[in-house]
């Protein structure tokens, strides 16, 4: 089957987490936004009056005629058919459980540039991305990226869900790849308090797939539009 996966063409964002498993698994997917008209045709999609069950907002992936949102849920729906999710219900709901959790922490990052609200730039918020990031450093970081090398290490250090390489795996080492572009010198302080989830991170950077597309144009740069963005002054 051929994949149609709809999001903004400049960012990496939240599509990334579905490019990463799409480019992993060796799929047959278009990136249809980054096609010239594909913006209106996403847009055409999200603003269909009469259609039942419309997407909210991209990402979403379409699959014959179904129409899938919502990162996680794509993940979840996508895993199996493409060999990154485990064949157990229970692990496939636990991999599920835990992307969720990885979406949650999504949100936390981009609220240390937007803290107050996306309506305003970073300029006019300023104040108060500073105290986001200086708590979100001492108490949100650990908490998430903490509970995370604990789950490794109690499935055995390999991977974070079953004996093989899933989805989640490669939703981490695109969180560690973004807090590494937005926060340097905070990264690289506390990578030592994760030495599991980082040596993961630098096996999933090796796998051919993966540094294949990492090294191609299909990787879409990071940039200060998308949910990492780097300020100096957040990066004490």
């Amino acid at each position: 089957m051929r994949y149609e996966l709809f999001y903004w063409p400049t960012i990496q964002g939240r599509g990334e987490f579905v490019r990463l498993a799409l480019e992993e698994a060796g799929a047959d997917y278009v990136d249809v936004a980054r096609r010239k008209g594909g913006v209106e045709k996403m847009m055409r999609l999200i603003e269909a009056r009469r259609d039942r069950h419309p997407p909210f907002a991209p990402p979403f992936l379409r699959a014959g005629k179904l129409v899938i949102a919502q990162t996680a849920n794509i993940l979840h729906w996508l895993g199996p058919r493409i060999g990154l999710s485990p064949r157990n219900e229970r692990e496939r709901l636990w991999a599920h459980q835990l992307q969720l959790t990885i979406t949650d922490l999504v949100v936390e990052i981009h609220d240390t540039h937007h803290p107050v609200t996306s309506w305003l730039y970073y300029e006019e918020q300023r104040p108060a991305a500073k105290r986001r990031t200086r708590d979100f450093w001492r108490y949100r970081v650990p908490k998430f990226l903490g509970y995370f090398e604990r789950v490794l290490a109690a499935n055995g250090g390999k991977c974070l869900v079953g004996k093989r390489l899933s989805y989640v795996d490669l939703s981490l080492f695109q969180i560690i790849e973004g807090l590494r572009y937005a926060f340097p010198k905070h990264m690289k302080r506390f990578e030592k308090r994760i030495p599991g989830l980082m040596t993961l991170h630098g096996r999933v950077a090796k796998r051919p797939r993966v540094a294949a597309y990492m090294a191609s144009e299909r990787r879409i740069p990071f940039s200060q539009w998308g949910i990492y963005r780097y300020f100096k002054e957040l990066d004490g």
